[in-house]
């Protein structure tokens, strides 16, 4: 099983109409992608992470009608699921490849985790690579890039995902859908294992 690259028929999959047609051709041309990466990545997330990890690629089971707008393979360190743990992914959007560190609204310790992310505030955002995107939530596609906030702007970030519900908190890199399908599988792999490498921090304050 080993990661082919991404292509643009694979970004083309989110244009298709229909429920079942995009689920087949996710199926067919995405999937194997992302259960490749999740094979590539799992031992060496938990090499670094010092915790066994597991891939969970995303099966879209609760949906029924609204086809998939975006899909992923998520890494987190129980067999049975990820959403209630800071996890890692990797997937894609019609128009980008994003490789998140994700705490998302199902963890049941959000509101400690924002502390802790209030109180190394300055480290974080020193060390936050420019290029790196921030979001609150997981299910748009809309990011803020790091070099443009404002230590303010994160703390608000930070502040949200301790006192609103659905609030959640991602950290990562996207690469654009023009580039992505130009980089060789070998170049992409190295590039996702430096985004990890960089990401490990956040891992291990959460």
């Amino acid at each position: 099983m080993k990661y082919t690259g991404f292509t643009n028929t694979d970004f083309e999959v989110f244009k298709i109409d229909g429920f079942e047609e995009r689920m087949d051709a996710l199926k067919e041309n995405i999937r194997p992608k992302l259960e490749a990466l999740g094979h590539h990545f799992t031992p060496t997330l938990s090499s670094l992470t010092g915790t066994e990890m597991y891939a969970h690629v995303a099966k879209h089971a609760r949906r029924t009608v609204n086809p998939p707008k975006d899909t992923w393979v998520a890494f987190a360190s129980n067999s049975r699921g990820y959403k209630m743990l800071p996890h890692f992914q990797i997937g894609l959007w019609e128009t980008h490849v994003f490789v998140w560190f994700a705490v998302i609204y199902e963890a049941p310790n959000k509101a400690e985790f924002g502390k802790t992310l209030e109180k190394k505030i300055n480290t974080i955002y020193k060390d936050t690579p420019k290029e790196f995107v921030w979001s609150g939530d997981h299910t748009k596609p809309d990011v803020l890039l790091h070099k443009d906030l404002k230590k303010e702007d994160l703390n608000a970030l930070f502040e949200r995902l301790q006192t609103v519900k659905k609030a959640e908190i991602l950290c990562g890199y996207q690469f654009p859908k023009e580039e992505v399908v130009e980089m060789s599988a070998e170049d992409f792999i190295e590039k996702v294992d430096q985004v990890f490498n960089q990401l490990l921090p956040l891992y291990k304050m959460a």
